[in-house]
């Protein structure tokens, strides 16, 4: 059974930090890309942050470049997001999906394709 567990949101202060994670299981975890996507109350889900299977290519949106990090431990089959100095526009579910098949920029542009899967989300909320 496919499984992608995501966790690590929480309530914050702006200018605050918090990490997500996202495990794997039941698919080849280091022959996919990973993305983080989130999805804000009446706005759409947008992608923000992907990385391939191996590690070595990440993408950001605009959005959160220079503030936020992702990184992945094959080992673990864990895809982390550390996100810095946080606004209350980053207020949203978070979640994570994974692609055997689309590159991470595609990812995050596309989302997953029908060989991909979504994790359940976790809640992200900064207050100002």
């Amino acid at each position: 059974e496919v499984q992608l567990q995501a966790s690590g949101g929480g309530l914050v202060q702006s200018g605050g930090s918090l990490r997500l994670s996202c495990v794997g299981s039941g698919f080849t975890f280091d022959g996919s890309a990973v993305g983080w996507f989130r999805q804000a109350p009446g706005k759409e889900r947008e992608g923000i942050s992907c990385i391939s299977g191996g590690g070595s290519v990440t993408y950001y949106t605009d959005s959160v470049k220079g503030r936020f990090t992702i990184s992945r431990d094959n080992a673990d089959s864990t895809v982390y997001l550390q996100m810095s100095n946080l606004e209350p526009e980053d207020t949203a579910v978070y979640y994570c999906a994974a692609d055997p098949q689309r590159i991470s920029s595609l990812l995050c542009e596309r989302g997953p394709s029908n060989l991909g899967f979504w994790g359940q989300g976790t809640q992200v909320t900064v207050s100002s």
